[in-house]
């Protein structure tokens, strides 16, 4: 492979596997060879460090605050504002927790990680109202991320977050809530056609007792589990919950399912299918090992191919991540990060259902992608967005607790600033625009966007011309 193609190449996969690279990173690691350059990537710590936004002792303190109010028939003044508070807290804390996550994906030395953590929140998308549980869950798909997914699924299974959007808490003996048995199979291992709805009600039976104590530990509760024989997958036992985790596993089509996914997310929108069952023999035979999962995806040739390279929307947090590293971006008022997610459809923390988002040509309607070309220009010449009456996330709840509130029109600036000397230092002196053009934009170079940069007098204008095109959405 000449140096042109393998500069290509890494550039793709730092695409793909992060959130872009810096050009003089990118002109050291196309000196060495492909397969060296995703062992770089992939030779990384993975776990943490956790996010920290919301301290156990606050979580603690306000849960004993709310189980003294609601053991109560009637509520004073007083304390219907106590508990209006807690609420207003909390929603605080979760602004604080989705940016705390923004801003490190932003800063990090460990972008694959970040990556990795950003499609497990997607595959096990779920809302919590507490932000501790949030942050419980975020923390459980970064320490497992790159590791295995066994361990992954099963933790998921029994964070708090999970058991309460899925209704496990719910799950009793003599009554069993089968939200969450259903949900783990179509959605999060098997997909539909590789189950039966009695193996739904029978895993339903097996997971009752799966709940959380009020310090935001996994319990179980032997009193609510049927321990009486359960016939799951045609085998018959007295199973529990992780029984059957165990049993999902052991069926090639939870690997085919996930490798699907993971080829959507990292690959191309359509699947291959003959690719995406070379990954699940290969996931399969290494045990869910998912480290050995990308790895033999990033060393994959196809994972290279024309078809593949710049044919990717970006995802909002993708595109806005991106952004703000390629151009050292600081935000003064990190709230419009906020704004930005829910103005273009991705609100991290809080996700449409538990499906997650769909992605692909979804990210991009009429309004969000005028919204996109206007970002780049906005964020790097500190301009003023106008977000059509949307509130913040944190108004919204305050506005749902007081119905005489209606939402103002919003107007924010961007107030950030992007280092423009140390971007530009990153560049031979005598770039051309074009070769910038090249580097900021993954699909090929058209005379279209040539005949656009050509009359720029220098580097900065060119790369605000160029990441304001529709071509610098795909990655």
């Amino acid at each position: 492979m000449d140096r042109k193609d393998n500069f290509a190449n890494i550039k793709h996969l730092y695409n793909r596997a992060g959130f872009g690279i810096a050009y003089p990173d990118l002109l050291q690691l196309s000196k060495r060879r492909l397969s060296k350059a995703v062992d770089k990537l992939l030779d990384i710590p993975h776990q943490g460090p956790d996010l920290l936004t919301v301290s156990a002792d606050e979580f603690k303190q306000q849960q004993l605050v709310l189980a003294g109010l609601n053991g109560k028939k009637d509520l004073s003044p007083e304390e219907k504002q106590q508990r209006e508070d807690i609420t207003k807290a909390r929603n605080e804390k979760s602004r604080d927790l989705n940016l705390d996550w923004v801003q490190r994906m932003i800063a990090t030395q460990n972008p694959l990680l970040e990556k990795m953590t950003l499609f497990w929140h997607g595959h096990f998308a779920c809302r919590a109202n507490n932000p501790f549980y949030s942050q419980q869950l975020n923390n459980i798909q970064r320490n497992n991320a790159l590791g295995n997914f066994k361990t992954l699924l099963m933790e998921v299974s029994k964070s708090p977050a999970m058991l309460d959007y899925l209704n496990n808490q719910q799950n009793k003996k003599g009554h069993p809530n089968e939200n969450f048995s259903r949900e783990l199979m179509e959605l999060f291992t098997l997909g539909r056609g590789n189950y039966t709805e009695t193996d739904i009600k029978e895993a339903a039976r097996s997971f009752t007792g799966w709940a959380y104590n009020k310090n935001g530990d996994f319990e179980f509760n032997p009193k609510v589990h049927d321990e009486k024989a359960k016939t799951f997958f045609g085998q018959t036992g007295t199973f529990d919950g992780e029984a059957i985790i165990d049993l999902i596993l052991q069926k090639p089509e939870t690997a085919n399912f996930i490798c699907r996914k993971i080829y959507i997310f990292f690959v191309n929108d359509t699947p291959d299918e003959t690719h995406v069952k070379e990954l699940a023999a290969h996931f399969y035979e290494q045990k869910y090992d998912i480290s050995a999962l990308m790895k033999r995806l990033f060393n994959a040739d196809w994972f290279y191919g024309k078809e593949n390279t710049g044919n990717k929307i970006k995802s909002p947090v993708e595109f806005l991540v991106n952004l703000s590293r390629e151009f050292y971006v600081t935000y003064n008022k990190p709230q419009i990060l906020i704004q930005l997610q829910t103005s273009l459809g991705q609100y991290l923390f809080n996700p449409p259902n538990v499906a997650g988002w769909p992605g692909g040509k979804s990210w991009i309607d009429s309004s969000s992608l005028m919204l996109r070309l206007k970002i780049p220009s906005l964020v790097l010449n500190d301009g003023i967005l106008d977000f059509n009456g949307k509130a913040d996330p944190e108004e919204e709840a305050v506005i749902a607790l007081n119905k005489k509130q209606k939402p103002r029109p919003v107007k924010s600036y961007v107030n950030a600033q992007a280092d423009w000397s140390k971007f530009l230092s990153c560049f031979p002196k005598d770039m051309k625009q074009t070769e910038l053009a090249s580097f900021l934009l993954e699909p090929t170079l058209g005379k279209k966007v040539s005949d656009i940069i050509i009359s720029n007098v220098n580097l900065k204008n060119t790369a605000i011309a160029v990441t304001s095109m529709p071509e610098y959405q795909l990655c």
